[in-house]
């Protein structure tokens, strides 16, 4: 994208809708793009996060699309200890709870494979994503 303009600490908003926020770092962004279509085509209005920096994080947005949306899915290509997923997670335990479910590397040893195999493997595609956030929408109160 030629229009994107880096930031520490600030997420840029790729895209903004009602029922659950995405929040993606990295190479997962277009990830989580593919599964921005797969919900929308199903009805679904997803807000879409690319968090570039993780530390530090951009906190206003984070606590925004967590009033607004009421669940949040952050995908990482990382294990889902120790990264995105666990400082968004962290934040939000004590300012916003709201469901949180993680899309990333679950703690077990990494593989070594070519990157798409390896996405497949360790359930990281846009459908993977897109399944993760309805399950989310469906923990709401």
């Amino acid at each position: 994208r030629t229009d994107y303009k880096f930031e520490i600490g600030k997420a840029e908003v790729r895209k903004e809708g009602k029922d659950v926020t995405i929040v993606a770092c990295g190479v997962m962004v277009n990830e989580a793009e593919k599964a921005v279509e797969i919900l929308g085509a199903k009805g679904i209005s997803v807000t879409l996060l690319n968090m570039a920096t993780i530390k530090p994080i951009d906190k206003e947005k984070i606590l925004h699309y967590a009033k607004t949306t009421g669940a949040i899915v952050t995908c990482e290509e990382h294990n889902v200890i120790g990264g995105l997923g666990s400082a968004v997670s962290e934040f939000l335990s004590e300012e916003y709870p709201v469901p949180v479910l993680k899309v990333g590397m679950k703690d077990e040893f990494g593989k070594s494979g070519k990157w798409d195999e390896l996405l497949d493997y360790f359930h990281m595609r846009g459908q993977d994503i897109a399944d993760a956030c309805e399950r989310a929408i469906l923990l709401k109160k």
